[in-house]
């Protein structure tokens, strides 16, 4: 097999589950510069743009027939799609969970597992499934947590427990089939451009005049760009270095204050109308460690927060 750098992707069957989402558009964008040949599903339409050369379905995975999706006989599969909700999830996310991460990532693999041309799945898994006591603290530090793959797993909320169960299912299909290579992406904090992250929301916020709130600016995350993330995962699928649990963040923490610091820079002539709201514990000070990274992909990723951020301003201007 040739090396993750060199293998080409031209005239491979690709399937992209959540391809209107913020990763998965910019995922379809490099498959088409790659000249895989396409199938996007997602519940939603692609947004307005050039998107020729992908098939697009518009289908429910937990509940639809997934026929087509056999028919494609898919050779690399990257499984996206996912509904989220804040850290402290609502009530009535409770049943959302359960359809969109569960069952619907259930149903993909029971198909998979029956596909024999499949040679590699990527899973856009979460650093939530890390335990909580890792990296949330009773009073703000000084140094951060880099989380491992082998640290302590214990999921924070409902949807990394689902995430959690996914890659637990990804095990068992590999086992089932033989000729299959699994990859569960833990992914940290990603924003970009048309997305819900909190710096697109801040910034459309700023654009707007409107109120910002700020919890915790001590708080420390790793943010990564979509399309750093969309790089990584198409790497991942490229190298068979790459299985089993892999980090996919920036490997850089950075303050909420950090966030709100540059989102003024971008936007100077928008003054950010700011409400601090009362800092409390836990305090968050973790990122990733991107040691198997490196070694399965010969990757980092490369762009910063100020990069990142720029690009996301631009988009919401208008300009990009």
């Amino acid at each position: 097999m040739t090396s993750a750098s060199s293998r080409s992707l031209r005239g491979v069957r690709v399937l992209v589950t959540g391809g209107a989402g913020v990763i998965g558009r910019e995922l379809l964008i490099r498959l088409r510069e790659e000249r895989a040949e396409i199938l996007s599903v997602d519940r939603l339409p692609l947004p307005p743009g050039d998107w020729s050369g992908v098939r697009h379905l518009q289908l429910d995975l937990a509940s639809d027939s997934l026929g087509a999706l056999a028919d494609f006989r898919p050779q690399i599969v990257f499984h996206l799609a996912a509904s989220f909700e804040r850290s402290e999830e609502s009530p009535e996310f409770w049943a959302t969970n359960w359809h969109d991460n569960t069952l619907a990532s259930h149903r993909l693999l029971e198909l998979v597992r029956d596909l024999p041309e499949v040679e590699a799945l990527v899973f856009a898994s979460s650093y939530l499934i890390y335990a909580p006591s890792l990296y949330l603290f009773p009073s703000v530090r000084a140094d951060v947590v880099r989380l491992k793959e082998t640290d302590l797993v214990a999921p924070r909320n409902i949807c990394g427990a689902a995430k959690f169960y996914t890659e637990r299912e990804l095990d068992f299909v590999d086992h089932l089939h033989p000729s299959l290579r699994t990859v569960s992406a833990r992914i940290y904090r990603v924003y970009g451009r048309g997305s819900r992250d909190v710096i697109s929301r801040w910034l459309r916020a700023a654009l707007a005049g409107e109120r910002i709130e700020v919890f915790s600016p001590e708080n420390r995350f790793d943010y990564i760009f979509a399309g750093d993330v969309a790089e990584g995962l198409v790497r991942m699928a490229k190298s068979p270095e790459a299985s089993g649990v892999v980090n996919l963040g920036s490997g850089v923490a950075r303050s909420v204050q950090e966030v709100v610091d540059l989102l003024g820079a971008c936007l100077p002539e928008h003054p950010l109308n700011l409400t601090h709201l009362s800092t409390q514990p836990p305090f968050e000070h973790s990122c990733a460690d991107l040691t198997r990274l490196r070694q399965a992909t010969g990757w980092t990723p490369p762009t910063s927060l100020e990069q990142g951020t720029k690009a996301v301003a631009a988009f919401e201007r208008g300009v990009a």
